[in-house]
């Protein structure tokens, strides 16, 4: 069974990882657990993102995000139920004066695998499209952004949006093009890998490879001294002949330690040779 909701909270953490937005994941909003699938908070530090997935152009300071995956629907009562955490969010943020919090410090989002074609019909005149697989719900004076994953196109910056999509050409798109802000995260596909391969997909290599390929790429990006961070020399001389160790030292540094009486019997057999 797929944990769709932690993989898609801890693959927005990875995104935002280094970035000025923090992320947190199922959010208690109360003291009986009312736990909110992702907040995406502004920080002061960290760098801001070049370019955002598709439906995410509009990040506030605070932006809740309600997430349904392909075995879910996103209907009227998940509206209702994403607005009563955004209520009790706000009494978090600031219980005396939470009513005084500026709405455009706040942004919506629901997030959903499929087309949520009830909910467009129920909120014909206010459901409107703004582009493929973005749209714009206005419910009361709240304007909550609808993301559908399996309509957002394939582009290098809905690399990660294309893993959530359900379909296997998305899914491939999104793990070639999605860049790992922590590589070994990318161990969070497996059970993703898993499913598309029990439908017949066929993956061009297994996670094993690709975690390797990550952890390669993160080896080469790191400084020699911070590769070899903790390892005995025991352990690293050994992939190393005698004549590529001493390759680099001058005469006077391979000759250091060496008696004089050593130096001369050496030299006494190469003069018998």
């Amino acid at each position: 069974m797929i944990d769709w909701h932690h993989l898609f909270g801890w693959s927005l953490m990875d995104y935002f990882t280094g970035s000025n937005y923090s992320v947190d994941l199922e959010k208690d909003l109360s003291v009986k657990p009312q736990l909110l699938d992702v907040v995406i908070i502004e920080k002061s530090t960290g760098s801001p993102l070049s370019e955002l997935p598709d439906g995410l152009e509009n990040l506030s300071q605070h932006n809740l995000l309600s997430y349904k995956s392909l075995h879910e629907t996103l209907d009227t009562l998940v509206i209702a139920e994403l607005l009563s955490y955004y209520v009790n969010y706000r009494k978090l943020l600031s219980p005396e004066a939470w009513e005084d919090l500026s709405l455009s410090e706040f942004q919506l989002y629901a997030v959903t695998t499929r087309y949520p074609r009830k909910l467009s019909q129920e909120f014909k005149n206010d459901f409107k499209k703004i582009k493929k697989g973005v749209y714009a719900l206005q419910f009361g004076n709240h304007h909550i952004q609808v993301i559908v994953l399996s309509q957002i196109p394939q582009i290098e910056k809905n690399a990660l949006w294309q893993l959530f999509s359900n379909n296997p050409d998305g899914f491939e798109f999104g793990r070639e093009h999605y860049q790992w802000r922590y590589p070994p995260a990318i161990a969070l596909l497996n059970p993703l890998i898993k499913m598309y391969g029990k439908q017949g997909v066929n993956m061009p290599y297994t996670l094993e490879e690709a975690v390797k390929e990550c952890v390669r790429d993160t080896l080469e990006s790191l400084p020699p001294a911070e590769r070899l961070r903790g390892l005995p020399l025991s352990e690293v001389v050994q992939y190393f002949s005698p004549a590529d160790m001493v390759k680099p030292l001058s005469i006077e540094e391979r000759l250091s330690g060496l008696s004089q009486e050593d130096i001369e019997k050496y030299l006494a057999k190469l003069k018998q040779k």
